[in-house]
């Protein structure tokens, strides 16, 4: 199956390049450009795409409030944020609005097209660097108690964490695991508490520090 994407930019050499690129990569097909986030909304008014790949900084409407919007309208679209950008107050944010994958712009390009491949197979994907600088605000807790706390949860909750990083809802986590929607609240809420974290994103940041299987 070929992957439809949407290149959102505003610099008219990064899209070319990418679609340039892309004409090589099997699977992968660059179905749309765009200069705003504006036109992004616009797009999929009629059309839609499977990933966006979403620059944060554009003219309008930035990364993250057409991310959010894109959420409005349509829900299952995978969104992969492509920035300069890795430092905490851009990175929260972006994956607070519904992204579903933040890679920076010095990403080897076969590594992208993976990355591409991830999101729209649900995974959850974060840049090495970004995901680095988030766990230095989000804990200064060492890195060896934060495993214990990891070794403390129930082969469940471990099967839980893992599909949040995934960025899948509590609905379509008990859909994937075979479990009540319910129950899957209950694990949320012990995993939260076990790990000592606050919210669902430091969850999801935790897994993709100490989940590398």
């Amino acid at each position: 199956m070929t992957i439809k994407v949407l290149i959102a930019d505003d610099h008219q050499v990064v899209r070319k390049g990418l679609v340039y690129f892309f004409q090589s990569v099997e699977g992968i097909e660059i179905v749309a450009e765009a200069s705003s986030g504006q036109e992004v909304i616009d797009y999929l008014a009629d059309s839609s795409v499977d990933v966006i790949l979403l620059d944060i900084q554009m003219p309008g409407l930035d990364g993250i409030e057409t991310t959010k919007r894109i959420r409005q309208l349509q829900r299952d679209t995978r969104i992969l944020m492509l920035t300069s950008f890795s430092d905490y107050e851009t990175v929260i944010p972006a994956i607070q609005a519904g992204a579903n994958g933040y890679q920076l712009k010095d990403i080897d390009p076969s590594k992208l097209a993976e990355s591409i491949r991830k999101v729209y197979e649900g995974e959850t994907v974060i840049d090495s660097k970004a995901t680095a600088h988030l766990m230095k605000h989000i804990s200064s807790t060492p890195a060896d108690e934060e495993k214990r706390r990891l070794n403390e949860l129930t082969k469940r909750e471990r099967e839980v964490l893992k599909e949040i990083s995934k960025g899948l809802s509590n609905k379509e986590i008990a859909s994937c695991l075979f479990i009540a929607e319910k129950t899957v609240k209950t694990h949320v809420s012990n995993i939260l508490s076990k790990l000592e974290l606050h919210d669902r994103t430091q969850a999801a940041l935790f897994a993709v520090k100490f989940m590398k299987d």
